[in-house]
């Protein structure tokens, strides 16, 4: 019998572009470069360096999502897996769940909890609209919804669900545990966890956060927990289970071989938002956000959200009529080095102001990359109109 050979492939020295791109899409992010270097480290998953830095990752995730809960955990995996994990753990078969859908990712979320058996009923929302308080309340009073699935942004559209509190409180009120999805929102824009009465707030790193992609943290509450806690039978999901993730990030004990360098990773990127504190970060990020879309549409391009509901953390731009979307983001990419998104079947581009995304050099970059670009894909676009609103966003006049 042959042995068969090993293939001849190519270094990454040949594969990745000399110049490294501007990552400037809906995520992954760039990082920072105390994060790239605590991902370069291993160390004993299990050693009391580790635990020290379960420690910390905690309290610096409480922090961020605003929660004095102890129940903060990581997961290895992306941001999906964290959303899989509280779903999950929360959802019993045959339980009741409101999925508010605003778009791809707030249905993932009742896809997921379709597929543990949960009896969903969808609350889907108009286009580039918000969830509103009376529209959820409507179903929550036909009846014993246990669990409330939603997004804080969702991605896809770039739709702001701007009344996340009073939803959660409503929903509360109804005894109705709630789930949000903050992967693109958390530490840009404000979500108090334990105020707003949420259950779980679900994240990944490599968003807001500014770390890497793979290892992504969510927070229960006291309450959510209890339900866990209560549960009778173990979940067919081992890695995601909860309780069995709860002996390595509060009991130094063995789960599974944690993602050390990712934990690492995330360990300084929560550190570098404390430094930052989140008031300064908020600011920072709405401060950059509304600059750019300022820039953007004096440019003369269309953003197709409402001001009131539109996404500060990834921002939606109508590609014009008879223009290639496909064609301005590899012009973008090959030409200018920056990189940013498509869309999920709507006819839009998306530029995120995430993290390190949202820095004035960055900004000026992609905007002049954008424009020059629309007008190599056939626009007319006015881009010294646009550079010229940019800097005065960003000084503030």
């Amino acid at each position: 019998m042959e042995t068969l050979q090993p293939p001849n492939v190519s270094s990454l020295d040949h594969l990745l572009p000399q110049e490294p791109l501007l990552m400037m899409g809906a995520g992954p992010v760039p990082i920072p470069h105390k994060v790239a270097y605590a991902n370069s480290i291993v160390i004993n998953h299990l050693g009391e360096t580790m635990n020290k830095v379960i420690e910390q990752v905690k309290e610096m995730g409480a922090y961020v999502f605003q929660t004095a809960s102890p129940h903060v955990l990581g997961v290895a995996g992306p941001g999906s897996a964290a959303m899989e994990m509280a779903i999950v753990n929360l959802v019993e078969p045959g339980s009741k769940v409101l999925a508010v859908c605003n778009g791809y990712f707030s249905r993932r979320m009742a896809d997921m909890a379709t597929r543990v058996g949960g009896e969903v009923v969808t609350l889907e929302i108009a286009s580039n609209s918000a969830a509103e308080p009376e529209e959820v309340e409507h179903y929550l009073k036909q009846g014993d919804f246990r669990t409330l699935t939603i997004v804080q942004g969702e991605t896809s559209n770039t739709v702001f669900n701007r009344h996340l509190e009073s939803i959660s409180r409503l929903a509360h009120r109804y005894g109705c545990m709630v789930i949000v999805d903050a992967v693109c929102t958390l530490s840009t824009m404000p979500l108090e966890m334990d105020r707003w009465k949420i259950d779980a707030v679900i994240t990944g790193g490599q968003k807001g956060l500014s770390s890497i992609p793979g290892v992504s943290l969510l927070a229960f509450s006291e309450n959510a927990w209890s339900r866990i806690a209560a549960r009778r039978h173990a979940l067919t999901h081992w890695c995601l289970d909860a309780l069995l993730a709860d002996k390595f990030w509060n009991q130094k004990s063995y789960h599974y071989t944690a993602p050390v360098s990712g934990i690492l990773a995330l360990h300084e990127a929560l550190r570098l938002v404390c430094e930052e504190t989140l008031p300064r970060r908020f600011e920072r990020h709405a401060l950059c956000s509304l600059a750019l879309q300022r820039g953007i549409e004096a440019m003369g391009l269309e953003l197709p959200v409402p001001r009131d509901v539109r996404l500060n953390s990834v921002v939606g731009i109508t590609v014009p009529d008879g223009v290639s979307g496909d064609a301005v983001r590899t012009h973008m990419s090959r030409v200018h080095r920056v990189e940013i998104s498509g869309s999920f079947g709507a006819n839009i581009v998306r530029i995120g102001q995430m993290g390190e995304q949202s820095r004035a050099h960055n900004l000026f970059r992609t905007l002049h990359a954008l424009g020059t670009s629309m007008q190599y894909a056939g626009a007319s676009v006015d881009l010294p109109s646009g550079i010229a609103e940019l800097e005065k966003g960003l000084s503030g006049s």
